[in-house]
This record gives C-alpha cells, structure tokens and sequence, in this order.
C-alpha cells in the first residue's frame, strides 16, 4: 500500500508538469475600469449662415396702409391764403399692386371744398364763396426700401382720376373750376405722397416680427431622448439685402449669422438677446451652412457587432494561435477600451486600446492608434511577444470597428423634419436640404459611442404672414 501511494503522487506531479510545460498559459490581466468624466457633457458649435427672406404679400401690405390711413386724411381749413379750404376722405379701402418692382395704389378719395371767387381790391368786396363736393381716384406709384427695420417707400402722385369734372353753379350756370382746384391740390398731392410714406413706414416695421421669429428659432429643441440630446441655435448678426418687388409679394431677403449647437447631457444654455441684434446692409448674402449631427452607437451594438466580426477567426502565429470567444466594449479617458475572451495557445482575458475614428467612406467607427493595454501587454510578452506584436495586433484592429450607417440615417432623418416646413412660431416655416457629410470626433459616453460628423446644406426660414 505504500508503495503504490508513492507511485500515486509522482504520477500527479509528473501530470500537473506536463501542463505546465505545454504551450497553453493561463493569463489574468488587470481590467482597465469605465472613466468618462472628461466626456460627460458634449457641446459643439458651428458658424452658420442661414437664408431668411421675409415675404410681406402685397395684400397684406394693402390691410395695413388701410389700418393706418382711415376717415378724415387732410385738412386745410385757411381760406384766404390761397381761396380755398378743403378736407379730404378716405372714400374706400385703398387698394395696393405691384408692377414693374414698385407698388401702384389707388386712392378713393371725398373731398368737400370752400372756393372763395371775386374781387376783392381798394377796399370793395365782390368776392364769394361756394362749396364744392367731388370724389375721385387718386393713383400713386412708390418704391421701396427698407431703413432700421422698416419698410419705407418713395411715393409719388401719378394723377388724379375725377368721377365728375369739379364745377360750381354761378348764376343758375355750372362753371367748370377744374383748371382752380387742380393747382390747389399740388400742396396736397405732395402732402398726401408723404402720408402714404409714413402710412407704410409706421404701420410695417418688420423687427418685431424678425426677431420673434429668431426667437422661436433659438429655443432648444430634443431631438434624442435616450440619449438626452439637444439641438439649438445661437444668433449673432442679421444681414439684409434690398427688397425686392414680385409675384405680388414683398421680399426682403435676409441672412442669420448663428452658431448652431448639439449639446449631449443637458440642455444648452442659449443666450440670445434681442436687443443687441444687429441689422447690417450687405451686397451679397452669405449662404454656408454647417450643423453638427451625433450618430448613437450603443456599447451593446458596437459589442455584438465586433464580435461577429471576430467570429470564426484564429490568429496563428506559428504553432501557436488564440480565438476571441466574446468581446466587450467601453469608455476610458476618451480612448476605447475592447476587452477580448481569448482562448487556445493563450486563456483569458485581455485588453487592447485605441482612439475611435470615424470613416465616412463606410460609414464606421474604427480604432486608431490600436494596441494592448499596458498591463496586458507587459503579461503578454512574459510568455512570448507573438501574440503582442503588431501583426496580430493589427489583424485585431481591423476586426474592432462597426457600422453607424443606420444610426447616420435616423439622425438625418430626424434632422431633415426640422427642415421641411417646420414652424417654431406661427408664420415661421424652416425648410432646408442637407448635403455631405464631414467627419468631426468621436466621444465616448457613459451608454453610448457618438460620432460627431458636420453636415451641410442649405436652409431657408421664410417669415410671413403679417397681422
């Protein structure tokens, strides 16, 4: 019984000597842990210009001049100075066109009229007076403009369209007095070219309007929920072009110099201030227009996906070689940290490193700069640098990167929605296109892999609709 106890032991210890002896290591190398405290919160800016043509239609342009010009319009209530008094009405509503870039209107006007006639010299009056009552239609044409926000005009009396020929009755005889009143309303004519001006300066000051509208624009807007993410613009300068005057429309066309933001984890905090909005005058309206978009890839995804790409490769070297059982992927310090199952010539669990990357060719995200962690490294090259050099390392590399093409689209398509008619306050449309894609960064999140690329395009915010 002794003996065979002894040839027992020797024969466990010849065993337990071959396993060790064999080309199979048992290896436990030191988990890097999560750290995104440097990437917690995400906040980009662009420099954007954005078109913003403010439309006034030409009937909207009518209510107002009619809100603003009503009842008794003019009065002269001085006979002497020129033999005649007058006040003038406002008939009916006014009505405004345009043609050939200027507005043309129509003026319905009442007039009643006190014209003094006679003699009146060394002291003996033969003079009278009579009253006169006439309607007609006064025609202006004006061109426009726009100063300090307003919409101004240049009006000037084209003529005077008479329902009747203006006359008295002297001695049981009408007696035409066109040739007397037609000088007497030169004074007004001019008078009544300045109303019409102010009529339209007062009554279409177009910053109230603007600004509102840039207002409604720079509200923050959540366009991911899961992943807390914010869109939102911050203006700084407004520029402007001449109006011009077509297809019975007003159109200033406007340009809104704006940074515009994606924020991940809070809500950007927007400074916009409408008083210190600037309104310049410019020759040509710049139209770059840039925006930051943010693809989410969930770690979970970006795992599955690595390890399908793992799946059924052996990395050799040799007689020696190791498969990648599972794999798992997080955050530290903004670099990616892919932790990989080995097992064969090499058992465990090792770490290799690299900073993500995106590749806007197909649309994935990658790893640059790819290597083992240093712990696992340093274990690694203690049983033989094979699986640590860069060959394998790099056959890795090529294996550690995923799809955000679908990811891409979703943002793009939630992006486009606020590009297709949206309306952040009533008579404020946002329409645009997006065109190519330039790849910005790539942060790493406590739940998710985000791909910052700039997008650009062209957008348009029309501001209509004036009450």
């Amino acid at each position: 019984m002794k003996i065979k106890f002894i040839y027992s032991v020797l024969g466990l210890t010849l065993m337990l000597g071959l396993v060790s002896c064999s080309s199979t290591k048992q290896v436990a190398a030191l988990k890097p842990l999560a750290d995104y405290t440097s990437t917690n919160i995400v906040y980009e800016k662009q420099l954007s210009y954005i078109n913003m043509p403010v439309e006034v239609s030409v009937i909207d342009l009518q209510n107002q001049t009619n809100k603003y010009l009503n009842g008794l319009i003019y009065e002269d209530a001085i006979l002497d100075d020129n033999n005649l008094m007058m006040k003038v009405w406002k008939q009916a509503p006014i009505t405004v066109s345009e043609q050939y870039g200027k507005l043309q209107i129509e003026l319905p006007l009442k007039i009643w009229a006190k014209y003094k006639y006679g003699i009146n010299s060394f002291g003996v009056d033969l003079s009278d007076t009579r009253d006169v009552n006439l309607n007609g239609v006064i025609k202006l044409s004006s061109q426009v403009g726009l100063q300090d926000w307003k919409i101004t005009t240049l009006t000037s009396i084209d003529n005077v369209k008479w329902n009747e020929s203006p006359n008295i009755i002297i001695a049981g005889k009408s007696i035409p007095i066109t040739y007397l009143i037609n000088p007497a309303l030169l004074v007004f004519k001019s008078k009544l070219a300045k109303m019409v001006d102010n009529a339209i300066t007062q009554s279409l000051d177009i910053k109230p309007y603007v600004l509102d509208a840039v207002a409604g624009l720079s509200k923050a807007v959540k366009v991911n929920n899961t992943y807390q993410a914010w869109f939102a613009m911050q203006p700084v300068e407004i520029y402007t072009t001449k109006p011009t005057l077509a297809n019975k429309k007003l159109t200033i066309n406007m340009g809104l110099k704006t940074f515009l933001e994606t924020s991940i984890g809070r809500e950007p905090a927007i400074k916009y201030d409408r008083n210190t909005i600037l309104l310049k005058t410019v020759d040509k309206m710049p139209n770059e227009f840039s925006v930051n978009l943010a693809a989410f890839a969930p770690y979970t995804y970006a795992s599955e996906v690595v390890q399908k790409n793992f799946a059924g490769q052996k990395f050799e070297s040799g007689k020696r070689n190791v498969t990648v059982n599972t794999v798992q992927l997080w955050g530290k310090e903004g670099k990616m940290i892919v932790a990989l199952n080995l097992s064969g010539s090499v058992n465990g669990d090792f770490y290799l490193t690299g900073v993500p990357a995106y590749d806007v060719t197909t649309k994935e995200i990658y790893l640059d700069q790819v290597d083992f962690v240093l712990d696992s490294k340093s274990r690694l090259l203690k049983i033989g640098d094979w699986l640590a050099h860069g060959l394998i390392v790099n056959k890795m590399a090529a294996a550690c990167r995923f799809s955000i093409a679908s990811q891409l689209a979703e943002g793009q398509k939630t992006m486009a929605s606020y590009l297709s008619n949206y309306e952040p306050v009533k008579g404020v449309k946002v329409n645009g296109t997006l065109g190519a894609i330039t790849p910005n960064k790539v942060v790493l999140t406590s739940n998710a892999i985000v791909a910052m690329v700039v997008i650009g395009g062209k957008v348009s915010v029309n501001v209509d609709g004036l009450e």
